[in-house]
């Protein structure tokens, strides 16, 4: 039983109603037992190797005590806290699952959501760290020569890494072991302990990239008949470093004494954990660590004439934490997600191994030295599929649309897939490769990024990974193949609107039922308490909700937007389209309960309990609900279900949505429209 507190819960109602009425364990992706590619192995490492997550044993004496429980379902105090722990595991379980099927931005919306409300605090918060990613690169990179979405890459790398930890036993005891994990003893531990500080180093290693994208685009827009960046060329540079990198009189001594040496700044915490680190291996000092950090964003001159968005992501990321968590509550594994960021981009390749060049060339990164830093390089490197290209010779070029791992025997086999419409421009390539073979490999070598540099002799993608991290016990093995792609899988609707608002969206959507016919009355503010007020599970209903949205709006030819159009406002939605959209939200009702391990049944309501509030309750702990459905079931038999529905049921579905429409008018900016 890998949802231990499930279990514990379906004892008690067994002897409580003397029939084995659940919570039942939910199910594993498909294979998972045994499937070594990217989704199973993922979610397997989240289903199993991560069990009892997030538990307090004292707030379980806390709840014998008391006789009162301490978790939140729907409404506080509803079930144990441990079992609400394993809701929220199985709602990132659930979460991430669905991004790898389709890789879509407001997918991983929903993963990045799920952990900060898990292991950071309150989305509300820690928003606009990740929400300004997206929409810069949405709304600002398309101006530059050269670049690709950052928001979803940094959600596979998170898988990727999950994967590998899963898979390859022996990274997993070296980082157990570098963190003081007995292996095999401490397994659940540890694969908490790596979750979340992989998850900080993996999912926020890229949040310095609005920082990035301007001064690449001044460079975008001087260097219209340059063809290299150099002296002459035109740049920015950044000033007043201290909001980010400045620390508080507490924050110094914490790590000062944390660390046993003098901290006087995040520049200072990160060259001290730099060095620690790597220093001995690779004969790098402090004060050496410490000038290149300081100098990365006011001089980037004297680093090739390019910005490292990786100091402005370890050092936002950790006046986040600061923030949020407080610096007294920042650990050496802290400091270690940090450096990892640090190290990621160029840090370690250009200023620590020097990996293109062959007089200074240092040895790759091992593992044993930091396993964050070395997993996130590794996990970085491979994750080069399926991102939106927004550079103007990004989307000329071709890099892979799909791709499929195997983990299994403690190797990485990878295999991108590429656009079967690009094969054209693949047979040019191919020819003027074997031209240039045969001229005797004289001249510029033909290259199609990045197909070339997977499917070419030299397997110049394979070789540049092993010089920046060693691959001697981890052997990679890269094949490319093309595939028609499937447009379709990614659901795109006219509809959409900032990140910003999806959050709005998904309050207002729960706001509709508690204050139907009194929305006018009610602030955004009181909106907002009453959704941070639910669990985890509930809040991602309602974010899931808004995220079918557009394909409701799409059915009834109507779209949302945050943006002024010439357009028809719908202000409400009338009877024959809610008897077209209604149906559809049953559909993914039903199936979002299925999939979070809901089962049919009324016992909530008929077993002897008093008021509304204790069924309510009663319902979280058997986890059973009378619309739900058991069994496998298709389309056909949804559709079925929701016919033999009372009225009163099926208008739960339509009901609230023209009360919604006015709630989202509180939040400025977002209108739906009729397209006729």
């Amino acid at each position: 039983m890998a949802y231990t507190a499930w279990e514990r819960m379906r004892k008690v109602n067994r002897q409580r109603f003397g029939t084995d009425a659940g919570p039942f364990e939910p199910a594993m992706y498909g294979a998972g037992r045994g499937g070594n590619d990217l989704k199973s192995a993922a979610s397997r490492f989240l289903h199993e190797r991560c069990e009892g997550l997030r538990f307090s044993a004292e707030k379980t004496e806390e709840e014998a005590r008391s006789g009162r429980y301490l978790g939140t379902g729907i409404a506080k105090n509803q079930i144990p806290y441990d079992m609400q722990m394993d809701n929220d595991r199985l709602c990132l379980e659930r979460e991430l699952e669905h991004f790898i099927d389709s890789g879509v931005a407001e997918d991983a919306y929903t993963v990045y959501y799920s952990f900060l409300r898990m292991f950071v605090g309150t989305y509300g918060q820690s928003s606009k760290m990740i929400e300004q990613l997206a929409e810069f690169e949405s709304n600002a990179s398309s101006l530059l020569m050269k670049h690709r979405d950052h928001y979803s890459h940094s959600v596979y790398v998170f898988a990727l890494g999950l994967a590998i930890y899963e898979t390859n036993e022996r990274f997993r005891r070296i980082f157990q072991t570098f963190y003081g994990f007995v292996p095999e003893q401490d397994e659940h531990a540890a694969a908490a302990f790596f979750l979340e500080y992989w998850g900080l180093a993996s999912l926020f290693h890229d949040i310095g990239y609005p920082f990035e994208i301007p001064f690449e685009q001044v460079l975008a827009y001087f260097e219209v008949d340059r063809t290299k960046r150099g002296p002459g060329s035109l740049f920015l540079a950044y000033r007043d470093l201290d909001c980010l990198s400045g620390m508080s009189s507490e924050a110094k001594k914490h790590f000062s004494d944390l660390l046993r040496h003098p901290i006087d700044s995040v520049d200072a915490l990160l060259a001290y954990g730099i060095e620690k680190r790597l220093g001995a291996a690779y004969g790098v000092s402090e004060e050496a660590l410490y000038d290149t950090i300081r100098r990365k964003p006011s001089e980037p001159d004297r680093f090739g004439y390019f910005m490292d968005h990786a100091y402005f992501s370890a050092t936002r990321l950790y006046q986040e934490l600061a923030e949020v968590l407080g610096a007294q509550a920042l650990t050496e594994a802290h400091v270690d997600a940090l450096t990892a960021i640090m190290l990621h981009n160029s840090m370690f390749k250009f200023a620590i191994a020097f990996y293109k060049d062959k007089e200074k060339r240092k040895a790759p990164l091992k593992a044993e030295l930091h396993p964050l830093a070395y997993l996130l390089m590794l996990c970085d490197e491979l994750q080069c599929w399926d991102r939106t290209a927004y550079g103007r010779n990004s989307r000329t070029e071709l890099y892979p649309m799909d791709a499929e791992f195997d983990f299994g025997r403690g190797m990485i086999h990878a295999l991108y897939c590429f656009d079967a419409e690009e094969s054209e421009k693949i047979s040019r390539y191919e020819a003027d490769y074997r031209a240039w073979e045969r001229g005797g490999s004289a001249g510029v070598q033909p290259r199609l990024k990045a197909f070339s540099d997977m499917a070419e002799k030299e397997q110049r993608f394979r070789a540049d990974i092993e010089k920046i991290v060693d691959l001697s016990a981890y052997p990679l093995f890269v094949t490319t193949f093309l595939r028609a792609a499937d447009r379709k899988s990614k659901h795109t609707y006219l509809s959409g609107s900032s990140f910003l608002h999806m959050y709005d969206f998904a309050v207002a959507l729960n706001g509709r039922y508690r204050y139907e016919g009194r929305e006018e009355e009610i602030s955004a503010e009181q909106l907002e308490r009453d959704f941070d007020e639910m669990s985890l599970e509930y809040q991602l209903s309602n974010i899931n909700q808004v995220k079918s949205f557009a394909k409701y709006l799409n059915a009834i030819g109507c779209f949302y937007t945050d943006r002024p159009v010439d357009f028809e406002l719908v202000r409400a939605f009338t009877k024959e389209q809610c008897e077209l959209f209604a149906p559809m939200e049953h559909a993914r009702w039903i199936r979002a309960h299925r999939t979070m391990g809901w089962t049919a049944g009324n016992l909530y309501e008929t077993a002897a309990v008093g008021s509304e509030t204790d069924r309510a309750a009663l319902r979280e702990q058997l986890r059973q609900h009378k619309l739900c459905m058991n069994g496998d079931f298709g389309e056909l038999e949804i559709a079925r279900h929701y016919l033999q529905l009372s009225e009163e049921d099926q208008g739960k579905d339509w009901k609230p949505f023209n009360s919604m429409l006015k709630l989202i008018r509180k939040f400025d900016g977002l209108r739906i429209y009729r397209l006729d």
